[in-house]
């Protein structure tokens, strides 16, 4: 073999897509933007007050902070803070999860449609991707015990599952670990969980609680709004946190995400406000949507999948554009594989009202065409 040129990266980095979302771009001006499943109203105004009241101190590692988080989670959500461990966003959780347990050549089943930060995250560890088929956009749990191997060490299950919005009963989840190997660990992504009722997300921490091969993955960036700090944590057994601890940088939280957390988790009063606003426009838009003749997947999220017929009407790449000049972005799907769908969050009543009569408008003009 030649030597190279200049320095090389090694194979799975060489082969990987990396994921680097893109929002969309619009015309300048006053922009609506549903395109990344940001919380429809910010965040808690105990958030801002809480930003402005602490003096932080930019010299300082953010040490305390870390355990009065794990403290308001813990409180907030009835859980053990020893088993607690925050990280700068769930994406970084996916990250050390597959550096921890995978080997080169290991595989990861994860559902059709999942996160795709998933596979990249899987594929950089020097593991193998293994997704199992959905059945009408939901994640289906015969598929996934299907794909498992003797190779498999890692199931991922996003649930609710970003980008289709369909979920599966907690009765199907645990059914799910009850034919898994106690070797392969078993990952509950469960970002949308809090627009559900909280039994959902109490299940799954008792699951956690009875096995030591299941984590839950949490995240402040769509109920809570603070995507742009970065801030989320997992629930997990002692000796996973220990292990994922021991990778994860020693302060990958700064202190603003720390403080911001601890205010938004501890104001319920927003939480509720957030919850029903997204049920009211969840509501509203599918049949909205469906009576302009799209095909809307059933969402248990803070987002709505729908599918155009081109033979009936505008494609999605000409719905996405027609958005975009209108300065409104929603989210096209080809990475997924579903180039004829587009994916939109909700927004403030503002802006919903404003994508409403773009809607209407979009398709009066193809009908018309």
């Amino acid at each position: 073999m030649m030597n190279p040129s200049k320095p090389q990266p090694k194979a799975s980095i060489r082969s990987l897509l990396s994921y680097r979302p893109s929002f969309g771009k619009a015309k300048q001006g006053r922009l609506i933007r549903l395109s990344a499943n940001e919380g429809a109203l910010g965040a808690s105004p105990h958030v801002y007050e809480a930003l402005q009241a602490q003096a932080l101190s930019p010299f300082r590692y953010p040490e305390v902070q870390d355990q009065q988080l794990n403290q308001a989670i813990a409180e907030r959500y009835g859980l053990e803070a020893s088993r607690i461990l925050s990280s700068n966003g769930s994406d970084e959780l996916i990250s050390l999860i597959t550096m921890a347990y995978l080997e080169p050549g290991d595989e990861v089943v994860m559902s059709q449609y999942a996160f795709l930060v998933i596979p990249q995250a899987t594929r950089i560890a020097g593991g193998i991707v293994v997704q199992a088929d959905d059945v009408d956009m939901v994640t289906n749990v015969d598929n996934l015990l299907a794909a498992v191997t003797p190779k498999t060490k890692i199931l991922f299950l996003v649930n609710p599952n970003n980008p289709t919005g369909t979920m599966i009963e907690m009765d199907e989840v645990r059914r799910l670990h009850a034919n898994l190997p106690p070797h392969i660990l078993l990952v509950l992504d469960w970002a949308y969980a809090e627009y559900l009722d909280q039994s959902f997300s109490d299940e799954a921490a008792r699951m956690v609680e009875a096995y030591d091969n299941v984590v839950m993955t949490r995240t402040f960036s769509k109920l809570h709004g603070l995507a742009g700090l970065r801030l989320g944590w997992a629930y997990c057994s002692p000796d996973l946190l220990t292990t994922l601890a021991s990778i994860r940088g020693p302060f990958s939280v700064n202190q603003a995400a720390f403080l911001a957390g601890i205010a938004a988790v501890q104001d319920r009063d927003f939480q509720e406000q957030s919850v029903a606003h997204n049920k009211k426009w969840i509501a509203a838009m599918v049949p909205f949507l469906e009576q302009l003749g799209l095909q809307v997947i059933p969402s248990s999220t803070n987002f709505i999948l729908f599918r155009f017929d081109e033979t009936k009407g505008p494609s999605a790449q000409h719905a996405s554009d027609f958005f975009a000049s209108e300065n409104i972005l929603l989210r096209t799907m080809e990475p997924y594989g579903l180039g004829d769908c587009l994916r939109m969050s909700i927004g403030t009543d503002e802006e919903m009202a404003v994508v409403k009569d773009a809607f209407i408008r979009l398709m009066q003009s193809s009908s018309a065409s």
